[in-house]
This record gives structure tokens, sequence and C-alpha cells, in this order.
């Protein structure tokens, strides 16, 4: 057995292939590894979020009408996941996503039995392994960087609006939950940014990638069960996330194991190194390097810092017209029957959020868009004919108008509407409140002297 010292000594003078030349792989690990490299392959490529880069965006429309066309010829013809697929729209769990993950299985698999066979005496995929690796360590340090760097400059996650502070907790669904508990602390979702963005830049380096795998794995599980508990749909691109962190670990078992169970002398790790013979394989490797650390390094802390700069024009500020706040509903009316405040009256509207240019209202009014037991739209003034309309947001984005209103304000604290709604008149009072949510004071206390 040589000790670690001089293992460590042999390495830093004699190349890699001298002190570990190519082995036999066992009939097993080459059909895993065809299998890994079939699917990681589809599943990790990286067009999407390299669309800065000329003609890569080409090269993912392309690409993704072929999948598209695959994932649906595939669902009609075998997998019937759905009679109809939903594409991914802001969930990654949708049945057409589903559709892809067992149409990029079934292509592993199939690909693995074929490659099997044509290339069954082959001893080994050292170097092709070596690729495979590097696309993974890539794929994770474009997904950790994109995201890690959002969460530093709280942008994925964001504080309770005033809407959200008016829902009561047992309407909310558990994705909500979870988001409005990262976005409540600024503090921790950078934490999870930082911890995101350090994974990534260990990944980036073939001396750290070890230490860079470990961490993503801790990172990506984290993320993974919180999608899992909370039915946060993402989980298919969080378990892809970990399965990639495993897979990286997975080429360094034999060593890992020695190092931490074992107790024994762990050899050098020799996955990420490969012999650029030639000058000018050597200089390409550095200048691709530094072109994807611009694009998801540079480029997106630059703006993110950007952002942070304040804007010195001078500007009149505009006075809304309709200040933003919680307003109880004093007075309802509908035709010339008085609507009392009761629990009974499902079609009164209770208290009215405007915030930002939106509003949302409790009620059991069907006008509006519901949303975790509110009814949201937005609203928009014509102040030469004094008048509000109450509108919701089209697919096509474009405003459609549910209900126009005139509107009064006797004083700055209240509004007065009144108009048609449906085939009945409707005069609705609004009084400003000061209501207080404990959970926007943001409290903090080192010192409690009682279970808060």
């Amino acid at each position: 057995m040589i000790p670690c010292t001089k293992t460590l000594s042999l390495f830093m003078v004699e190349s890699i292939d001298q002190v570990s030349p190519p082995a036999t792989w066992p009939w097993w690990r080459k059909i895993i590894f065809r299998f890994f490299f079939i699917y990681l392959v589809f599943q990790t490529l990286p067009w999407l979020h390299l669309n800065d880069i000329p003609g890569v965006g080409f090269i993912a429309r392309l690409y993704g009408k072929v999948i598209s066309w695959a994932v649906h010829l595939a669902n009609d013809k075998v997998f019937h996941v759905r009679p109809v697929l939903v594409e991914p729209n802001g969930s990654g769990d949708t049945s057409y996503c589903w559709a892809e993950l067992w149409l990029c299985l079934s292509i592993a698999v199939i690909g693995c039995i074929i490659w099997s066979v044509l290339d069954r005496k082959r001893d080994n995929y050292t170097k092709l392994n070596y690729w495979l690796c590097l696309i993974a360590r890539y794929y994770l340090v474009i997904v950790a960087f994109a995201y890690g760097i959002i969460k530093i400059f709280c942008w994925q996650m964001v504080f309770p609006s005033l809407h959200q502070l008016a829902t009561p907790l047992g309407d909310l669904l558990p994705m909500r939950l979870s988001w409005l508990f990262i976005g409540y602390s600024s503090p921790y979702q950078i934490f999870s940014g930082v911890m995101e963005v350090f994974a990534g830049s260990l990944l980036l380096y073939r001396r750290t990638a070890t230490l860079g795998a470990f961490v993503a794995t801790g990172v990506f599980i984290n993320v993974m069960m919180l999608n899992l508990c909370y039915d946060i749909p993402v989980k298919i691109f969080s378990m892809q996330l970990v399965f990639v962190s495993l897979f990286l670990l997975a080429n360094e078992s034999k060593r890992l194991i020695c190092f931490f169970i074992l107790n024994r002398p762990a050899d050098t790790c020799s996955i990420y190194h490969f012999n650029y013979s030639k000058k000018w394989m050597k200089v390409t490797r550095y200048i691709l390097k530094s072109v994807l650390i611009l694009l998801i390094v540079v480029i997106p802390f630059g703006k993110g810092l950007f952002s942070l700069i304040p804007d010195f024009r001078i500007t009149k500020a505009k006075q809304p017209i309709f200040k933003n706040g919680f307003y109880e509903v004093s007075d309802y009316s509908v035709g010339k029957r008085n609507a009392p405040l009761a629990f009974a009256d499902t079609m009164r509207w209770k208290n009215i959020v405007l915030e930002n240019g939106g509003g949302s209202v409790e009620t059991g009014d069907t006008t509006f868009k519901k949303r975790y037991n509110r009814h949201y739209f937005g609203y928009t003034f014509n102040e030469m004919q004094r008048t509000v309309s109450f509108v919701r947001k089209m697919p096509n984005n474009i405003d459609s108008a549910l209900i126009t209103m005139r509107y009064t304000k006797p004083d700055s604290n209240t509004i007065k509407l009144w108009g048609t709604h449906g085939k009945d008149s409707l005069f609705v009072e609004l009084k400003l409140t000061k209501r207080h949510f404990q959970l926007a004071e943001r409290q903090f206390h080192w010192l409690s002297e009682h279970n808060r």
C-alpha cells in the first residue's frame, strides 16, 4: 500500500496516463455508462441557458421542435400520459414534461442495448467519460449560477405583498407558503444563493470539482426536498440536478469510500483531467471557458449590481389617484338594497387591497380571477370622465374590462364607486384602514423571554 504523501508526490511529477493507465472496465460498468451517457446528453443539453451566444438560439428552437414532435408522437403511440399534453407553463411537471422524461429514459434504454451489442469488445470509455463528466459539471455550473445569482439579489422569491398578507394562511397552497417563507427572509434567500454560487464556483475548476460535487449534492437535495414536500412543480428538474450531482460523485466512489469510510489512502482524482497535447486545444479550452464564465457569471452579476445603483434622475413623482393600502368596504349596495356585512352574503365585497396598479378583493363574486380565496384584478383610470375600470389581464397581454365605475374621493382615505355590475346598479364605499400585519414587521430578537 502506497502512503498518501508518496502517491501525491508521484502524481505531481508524472502525468495522469503514467500513474493511472486505462484499465478494463467490468461489463456492468460499461452497460451503466452507456445508459447514463445517452440519458445525460439528452437531459443536460444547455441550449436554453446559452441563448446569448449568436446562433445558439436557432439551434435551441430547432432542437425544441424536433423534441416536441417526438414527445407528442411517443405519448400518442406509447405512453398515454394524458390525451392532450400540457406544455411547460411555469410548471415543470406538466404532462408534457413527464412524457418527455419517459421518452428520454426509453431512448436511453434502447440506445444502451444497441450500443452494447455493437461495441461489446471495447475495454473502457475513459475518454468518453471525461467528456460526459465535463458536460455534467458545466450543466450544474450553469444552473447553480443562474438560480444562485437571482437569489443573491432576492429576485426569485419576493417579500409577501399586501395581497398575500391579507390572505388567510389556510387558503394558501403549499407551494405559495414555501415561496413566502423563503421570500420573507432576505438573509436566508441570499444565503441559499451564495451556497449555489459557491457550488458552481468549485465545479468550474478541476482541483475543486470533487468538493463542488459534494456541495452541489447537498444544495440540490435541499431544493429537491422542498419541491417534493411542498408540492412545488419543479420536481423533475430538481431530481435531475441531484441525479447529475450523484453521477459525478459515483465516478469517484472508490476513492471516496477509501477516504471517508475505510480510512485508507485514496487515489487522486483523474476523471476531470485530459491531456490536451496540442497548443490550439489548450488555447481553445481557455477561450471557451472564459466565454462561459463571462456569460453565466460576469454579465448576470453585473446586471444585478447595476440594478442596485440608485437612479439619480430628478423626476416629480405623480401622486397616485388611489392610495396603496387595505380598504374596508363600509357600504355596499346592489340596486336599491344595502348588503350588510354578513357571512351568508358571499357576493358582497368585504375588503379590497390596492397595491401598485393591481388589486384583490375578498368576495365570492366570480367576475374576478380567483387565487388563494381572494379575487384579483388590475385597474385603469379615465381622469377626464373620472372613471375607474377593473380589468383582467388576458393571455395575449390585453386588458379585458370587467367593471367600469365612476369614482369620487370625499377625503384622502375614502373612495366612493358607483356604476353597473351585471343588470344591477352597484355602489361601494371604501375606507382606507391602518391594517396591522405582524409578519410585515420583519421581527428578529436575539433575546426572547417568551415563546412567540
